[in-house]
């Protein structure tokens, strides 16, 4: 690249043990590019991995100890020099040389006596091609940065948003935040245990199981439209109660399925928070809620959410009750294996209670009455 920006003339390494040719060349690129000099191959090496890479390399073929060969086959090997381009020069104009130098991954080749004008016009093009090329290469590397970074943000906007709804569901049904943290874990937990099994393993991907642990604070989203004579009710729920608890499934369901219609494109996060939302409630054995589903018809992130979320009701205090150990809701969930629960989850959580007992030691404050969720 030809200018008289000081701070943006190209650098071109000169590789030759000739000092006529040595000469010359500097003279020919003097006041246009700086100019590095070379005597043999391994210096040619030591410069060009240095912290000052030239630009472009005119290289002698014909030299002692290592030849220009071997000196193009170690820089294109070398991450660091891999990319600087190669103008071989030389005496020879057989087209076998010319093919051999090609295949080491040479530019082009200048021929001996070398021709001044002939020199620069080459410099130009190739210089000029390596800029196109190191733009390319730095826009792609800069468009891909940028990906990485908003993706990254539309992920944390996605966390925000689900925790920050499922939190103000809780708060209205005098909950703390520790239960939809617990769950996600416990979901999250569960789902990469199942994974191990055949049946779930080509579902139940690394991504999906993020998604579902994202998805997991809006399974109560629907309370928001319970009211708080019932929601917020110190005792018992009648049944007339109990039957307008359970439309929070609903209310949830159609909220987060009008969030979906304002997008251009089906949003898998989403999709799974519906799921949840909805389908938490329904029982294997078909006596659940809303629509009283059973087995395999009841989506597996339902499935998985209904475990997760009895386990941590079973363990935190309510109105009737004190909280039960990890034992007792261990011995709970086991015999409602194939009622209650899909079994081969039973399964899956008993392999792993440790893990939940772990996770149910996060902050537990008092949660009200499992009749309401």
């Amino acid at each position: 690249m030809e200018t008289n920006d000081k701070a943006s003339i190209s650098t071109v390494l000169i590789v030759d043990d000739t000092p006529d040719d040595i000469a010359l060349l500097t003279k020919v690129l003097k006041g246009t590019y700086r100019t590095q000099i070379a005597i043999s191959g391994e210096k040619a090496l030591n410069i060009a991995s240095g912290e000052s890479p030239p630009d472009l390399i005119l290289l002698d073929i014909m030299m002692p100890a290592m030849d220009g060969y071997e000196v193009c086959r170690r820089l294109k090997e070398d991450p660091r020099t891999t990319d600087i381009p190669i103008i071989f020069l030389t005496a020879k104009s057989d087209i076998q040389d010319e093919q051999r130098g090609f295949e080491l991954g040479a530019e082009d080749y200048l021929i001996k006596p070398l021709s001044p004008p002939i020199v620069m016009a080459r410099l130009r093009t190739h210089l000029r091609l390596k800029n196109a090329n190191d733009f390319l290469i730095n826009r792609s590397e800069y468009l891909e940065k940028e990906v990485i970074r908003r993706t990254r943000e539309i992920s944390m906007i996605q966390d925000v948003a689900m925790v920050a709804m499922g939190s103000l569901a809780e708060t209205r049904d005098n909950e703390t935040g520790g239960h939809i943290r617990r769950t996600q874990f416990y979901i999250k937990a569960l789902a990469e245990r199942m994974r191990d099994l055949p049946q779930y393993k080509e579902f139940l991907t690394p991504g999906i199981v993020e998604l579902l642990h994202k998805s997991a604070p809006l399974h109560d989203i629907g309370k928001v439209g319970i009211p708080d004579s019932i929601l917020l009710k110190p005792g018992k729920l009648t049944p007339e109660e109990i039957t307008i608890m359970k439309t929070h499934t609903v209310i949830g369901r159609d909220a987060i399925m009008a969030s979906e219609l304002l997008l251009d494109m089906p949003s898998s996060f989403l999709r799974f928070a519906r799921e949840i939302t909805w389908r938490h409630h329904e029982k294997w054995d078909g006596t659940g809620y809303p629509e009283g589903l059973s087995g395999n018809r009841i989506p597996v992130s339902g499935r998985l959410m209904a475990l997760a979320d009895v386990y941590d009701a079973l363990i935190s205090e309510r109105v009737y009750k004190p909280a039960f150990p990890h034992e007792k809701a261990v011995s709970i969930i086991r015999e409602s294996s194939g009622t209650f629960f899909d079994p081969d989850m039973v399964l899956g959580f008993l392999d792993i209670e440790d893990q939940f007992e772990e996770i149910s030691q996060y902050d537990r404050k008092k949660e009200d009455d499992p009749d309401r969720g």
